[in-house]
């Protein structure tokens, strides 16, 4: 399910982009130094509502939309004459469009009391299409709206987290925030680390400890021989600081590079670690990204 605030900025956006009617936005008015808002269009329904923006910055969205499908809280059928109804036959013309996704959600959050079995899994089915959520993205990207955008996309990722092409457009909008450097996905998530993994002769070296707790493996450092044990489903992984030989389940591995200590965090070749603890590795080189998944 998407987060509350994600969707209803998109919802204020697709209205934005013409996809749920026509927007004004707030001005300020010197004279008074209050804000006001322009006038809506002759032919312009009066509905609206205010829309918290993650920045905290109001905007009023006024929209044939809201008016006459309500302000997508539950209140009886809606404030709108036609309520969750009217929003049943608008997700038709939308549902494979991002606004589908946007529609469907505030169905099943908060109308799901009143749809049949059959309509929660038609509208269950359009949420999960990691598609429209890459679309929702690309359109808040492309309505200057980047930080709202990444947090779609990573809601993409989550739906389907084998489609390297979400990774790239993750990277992409990355860019555009001037984040670089190497990220770190375990199962859809993104990691975060203080230390940051580098490529050294041709490995890709990743803090230890956030991918075996990622991976929900149990971690022990010993001091005495400086190695580090990593624990997970019967398998036993033993990495020796420096070294370029390992032990799995006892049995002597040779590594590409030795396991080091950076900055007090252990770093220890991606590949080797994620594969020996039976996960899936993949290195997607125009985001720099390390997809791991079980």
């Amino acid at each position: 399910m998407l987060k509350k605030k994600i969707l209803t900025l998109m919802a204020a956006l697709l209205a934005f982009s013409g996809s749920a009617g026509a927007v004004y936005a707030k001005q300020e008015d010197p004279a008074k130094g209050k804000k006001e808002t322009s006038a809506p269009g002759k032919n312009q329904a009066p509905g609206k509502v205010e829309v918290k923006l993650p920045n905290d910055q109001e905007s009023t969205v006024t929209s044939v939309t809201y008016t006459t499908y309500g302000n997508g809280k539950s209140n009886g059928n809606g404030k709108g004459p036609q309520g969750y109804k009217g929003l049943l036959n608008a997700i038709e013309n939308v549902k494979d469009k991002p606004a589908g996704a946007v529609i469907a959600e505030i169905l099943l959050s908060q109308y799901g009391d009143k749809l049949t079995a059959e309509q929660k899994a038609k509208l269950e089915a359009i949420v999960a299409k990691d598609e429209a959520l890459t679309a929702a993205a690309d359109l808040l990207a492309k309505l200057g709206s980047v930080t709202e955008a990444v947090y779609v996309q990573k809601e993409a990722i989550k739906v389907n987290v084998t489609n390297i092409n979400s990774y790239k457009k993750l990277g992409k909008l990355y860019e555009k925030l001037g984040k670089k450097g190497i990220k770190l996905y375990v199962n859809g998530d993104e990691l975060a680390f203080k230390v940051a993994p580098y490529v050294r002769g041709g490995s890709t070296l990743v803090p230890f400890r956030v991918i075996a707790e990622a991976l929900n493996a149990q971690v022990t450092w010993n001091a005495a021989d400086q190695s580090v044990t990593v624990s997970r489903d019967g398998i036993t992984v033993k990495l020796v600081i420096g070294k370029t030989t390992a032990y799995v389940n006892g049995k002597k591995v040779n590594l590409a590079v030795a396991a080091e200590v950076k900055a007090g965090t252990t770093l220890v070749p991606v590949r080797f670690i994620s594969e020996s603890l039976k996960a899936n590795v993949n290195w997607e080189g125009e985001s720099q990204s390390v997809i791991i998944n079980e």
